[in-house]
């Protein structure tokens, strides 16, 4: 069983920045595609964006902040999130989420239902 556990998250201060991990394990897949999602108090969770771990670049929504950045170690199976510039918007609480199919990550376009496996999450708090 696929396990994901993400990290990284607490109270950071507007302006600052943080980065937050998602570590998997349990691999019964040679590739994921790995997702970070967010969900704001009283919001729906949205994406931020999928990284496919056989290689390429990030897939992130033109409604998505640069402020947000994807790196992976597949060495040792960890997907990382930077945030810079925290913002009080971005208090939420984040999740990583992984499918193994290729198309997910390349498809343009993704959602909740596409990712089997998902992490118990990470809070993320902002103050000002």
């Amino acid at each position: 069983q696929v396990h994901l556990v993400e990290s990284g998250g607490g109270s950071v201060q507007a302006g600052g920045s943080l980065t937050l991990s998602c570590i998997r394990s349990g691999d019964i897949y040679s590739n994921y595609c790995m997702a970070w999602f967010r969900q704001a108090p009283g919001k729906e969770r949205a994406g931020i964006g999928v990284m496919y771990t056989g290689g390429g670049d990030p897939v992130i929504p033109e409604s998505v902040e640069d402020r947000f950045t994807f790196s992976q170690d597949n060495a040792k199976n960890t997907l990382f999130l930077r945030i810079s510039n925290v913002k009080a918007e971005d208090t939420a609480m984040y999740y990583c989420a992984a499918d193994p199919r290729w198309s997910v990550c390349s498809g343009g376009f993704f959602a909740e239902e596409d990712f089997p496996y998902w992490g118990q999450g990470t809070q993320v708090t902002v103050s000002s």
